[in-house]
């Protein structure tokens, strides 16, 4: 096969404009984060000391970090888990030949397309305690109205349910496809030998959904870390009582509200190792994942 182009200057003289943005808008920055996760910054970026991994030691250590941590396993389990299980359960009926489908899929996708402040704003008037539309049916039917923003628990419960709104629409579309796409020839065999709707479900149709299942598991996980953060932001303030503060927010809020820069430099890395390790997960297992046992 021969060259596109003859003379090697012509090639990377065609990537220099990427290769100058990645590196002046991504290498370096990146670089720059790992340094100053080794230094205690001043306010402003206007002196610095070397602490080695005392940021990092506190991530680990201090009980308010190890709090932020419990939130955000907490947050990424339920937001991942309801999401896909959602998104698996409404892409199975989206996928039945029902007289206008098309429209029905695209109400399921379309809050996907919504930026996360929008989805945001929308769950903070959903469940506000004075005008939220949750509080006046809860209290029409059951007499209670819950003040969902001032419990930490009840708080998470409506970032994870805003996160999963926004992101469900991910999941039918991928498990949509997916589904398009099994052979039809066994499932038509497994109706004919008796298998009911329920058994050809979980032993036929979601064994063969396995490639799909972890890819979105991969992908969920990694965006829950990092998507979050307009939904805190808007919602609850990383309160009450913390309760909602996860790393993302905890990164802004110690950057940009505390100025503690070295520290938030450490979480960034922190945040950075650890989609690193999910993303070579995702490498090595992928190829254990197929469709036939």
């Amino acid at each position: 096969m021969q060259p596109v182009f003859k003379r090697h200057g012509t090639a990377f003289l065609l990537l220099l404009p990427t290769l100058v943005i990645l590196i002046f808008f991504l290498y370096l920055p990146t670089i720059q984060t790992f340094i100053m996760s080794l230094y205690q910054v001043g306010f402003l970026g206007l002196s610095k000391m070397f602490v080695g991994v005392e940021n990092y030691q506190i991530i680990f250590t201090e009980p308010e970090y190890r709090d932020i941590m419990v939130n955000t396993l907490v947050f990424v389990l339920g937001s991942v888990s309801l999401s896909m299980a959602l998104g698996l359960a409404f892409a199975v009926l989206a996928n039945e030949k029902v007289t206008g489908a098309r429209y029905y899929r695209l109400l399921l996708i379309w809050p996907y397309a919504l930026p996360p402040a929008v989805a945001g704003v929308i769950f903070l008037f959903l469940f506000s305690a004075q005008v939220g539309i949750i509080n006046y049916f809860l209290g029409l039917i059951f007499g209670i109205t819950p003040d969902w923003l001032a419990d930490p628990e009840l708080a998470m419960t409506v970032v994870i349910l805003s996160t999963v709104w926004k992101n469900v629409g991910y999941n039918v579309v991928f498990y949509l496809a997916a589904l398009q796409n099994l052979p039809g020839d066994v499932l038509e065999a497994a109706t004919i030998d008796g298998a009911t709707g329920w058994q050809r479900f979980w032993r036929i149709t979601f064994p063969l959904l396995s490639p799909m299942t972890f890819f979105l598991l991969i992908m969920n996980t990694i965006a829950a870390f990092f998507d979050v953060f307009a939904f805190i932001d808007l919602i609850t303030k990383g309160g009450p009582s913390n309760g909602t503060t996860v790393f993302i927010y905890a990164i802004y809020r110690d950057g940009f509200e505390y100025f503690k820069s070295g520290l938030a430099a450490a979480q960034s890395v922190f945040l950075f190792l650890l989609v690193v390790v999910l993303t070579v997960l995702k490498f090595r297992l992928q190829k254990k994942v197929h469709y036939a046992n």
